[in-house]
């Protein structure tokens, strides 16, 4: 029973990354990355804004966007935080334009909320 729970449970969070980067393409955004997996930790989204920073995207799925909005502690925003910061290591011409983190808050009948600049490290 617990497996059939996790199961669901994956296949909503990755309905829900497709859903936030199709989101973050319609409005320019370019998807450099997705599932992100460094030894610090995994990212759900890396996107390139239209002539702005590199973003670094929490995709949460909630039965309301602010609440997905409000999910992201202080441990994950560290975890998060020190996985950028290995994936630009590698790639100096992304760090050279800046970097921040957004949350894309998805909940059921609505649209996508992109927040951004949600908290800095």
């Amino acid at each position: 029973m617990a497996t059939d729970h996790r199961q669901a449970a994956e296949r909503r969070g990755h309905r829900s990354e497709t859903v936030a980067a199709l989101w973050l393409r319609l409005k320019g955004y370019r998807i450099l990355a997705r599932r992100l997996k460094t030894r610090a930790g995994e990212i759900d989204l890396v996107a390139a804004a239209p002539f702005g920073p590199v973003c670094f995207v929490e995709v949460k799925a909630r039965g309301l966007a602010r609440a997905a909005a409000e999910s992201v502690g202080p441990t994950q925003q560290t975890r998060i935080a020190r996985a950028a910061s290995l994936y630009l290591a590698s790639r100096p011409g992304l760090a050279r334009r800046g970097s921040r983190f957004d949350i894309v808050a998805i909940a059921p009948h609505a649209l996508p909320v992109h927040h951004r600049d949600v908290w800095r490290p």
